[in-house]
């Protein structure tokens, strides 16, 4: 199923020009990740600090804002470690481990919000990080890193980037929003149904494949 993290060669091929200057300037893969996650964290505890404050939702803002910085930061790590050698072991634990972090935090504000069921937005939380997690099984089976859809990581942050700036504006919600978060979980799972799937068929692909003698 299509996702926006096939646009992902179109955003790379705009940073590449950046990305060079951050490695000659000595910006490697595993600071830019940690950047991304510790930012990540900071944001998402600003807004539950300052929720019901003064500000009111203001703070949701920070959210489709930073979501975009976020997905650069995500691109421009991993153009650091394939283009320009930064590949690592802890690197690639960084990667996944970090990304997983990140969700979280930036999705648990939304908790604190009327609109949304604590419950519901803990699920989301727990079936995005499952759903990475068969993402990087598709390692372990013999097939590559799987990123399919329809709620891969660029999709969620585009759908909590659109939620936080609803919130953030202050418009009227809607009797819809409040299945938001239960249509997020349904469409979680066939995701991580669908990385299952398409690992399995990649394997059985691959050995299918007669090799030369």
């Amino acid at each position: 199923m299509p996702s926006i993290y096939d646009l992902k060669p179109r955003f790379q091929a705009v940073l590449r020009p950046l990305v060079g200057r951050l490695h000659t300037a000595g910006v490697t893969a595993n600071q830019v990740t940690l950047f991304a996650c510790i930012t990540s964290i900071a944001v998402g505890a600003y807004i539950c600090l300052t929720l019901d404050r003064h500000s009111g939702m203001l703070g949701f803002a920070l959210i489709p804002l930073w979501m975009l910085i976020r997905m650069g930061l995500n691109a421009i790590d991993g153009m650091l470690a394939r283009e320009f050698g930064h590949k690592s072991k802890l690197g690639a634990y960084l990667n996944e481990l970090t990304d997983v972090v990140s969700d979280a935090a930036l999705y648990l504000p939304f908790a604190m919000v009327s609109h949304f069921a604590i419950l519901w937005v803990c699920a989301t939380i727990w079936l995005a990080a499952v759903v990475e997690y068969a993402g990087v099984l598709g390692l372990m089976v013999g097939a590559s890193r799987r990123y399919d859809g329809p709620m891969g990581k660029s999709d969620r942050a585009f759908v909590f980037g659109v939620l936080g700036l609803v919130l953030a504006l202050g418009l009227q919600p809607a009797p819809w929003l409040m299945w938001v978060m239960p249509a997020l979980c349904a469409m979680l799972v066939v995701t991580a149904i669908n990385r299952v799937r398409h690992g399995l068929a990649e394997v059985r692909q691959s050995c299918s494949v007669p090799t030369k003698a």
